[in-house]
């Protein structure tokens, strides 16, 4: 049936604009069982970098495996990085660093 006796529920649905059409490329799906606590870390983690789920384990999957692109791929900048980590890490930044960086360049 085709034009207006075409039932509403049988019409094709535009599909709605979303902001996940990553989802759409030809790649692999896997399913991928883990605790409970740490699936709320991964969450947590992938939150903090503005990235879904599954771009954050992706990225951890191509860190592990060395199929890293860019700059981190290199031995010695991904040394650079951690020891920034760890320089950070030692060095906490007291109250909220954007707050103390615009104060910083507002008081000049």
């Amino acid at each position: 049936m085709t034009g207006s006796n075409t039932p509403r529920a049988a019409r094709p649905r535009a599909l709605p604009k979303l902001g996940y059409l990553d989802i759409l490329k030809p790649m692999s799906k896997i399913l991928v069982s883990m605790d409970e606590k740490l699936l709320a870390r991964v969450d947590r983690a992938a939150r903090r970098l503005g990235l879904s789920r599954s771009a954050y384990l992706a990225r951890l999957a191509a860190r592990d495996t060395g199929a890293e692109h860019g700059p981190g791929r290199d031995p010695k900048v991904r040394e650079a990085l951690a020891a920034l980590d760890r320089l950070f890490a030692e060095n906490p930044t007291p109250g909220d660093v954007t707050a103390i960086i615009r104060e910083m360049r507002d008081s000049r």
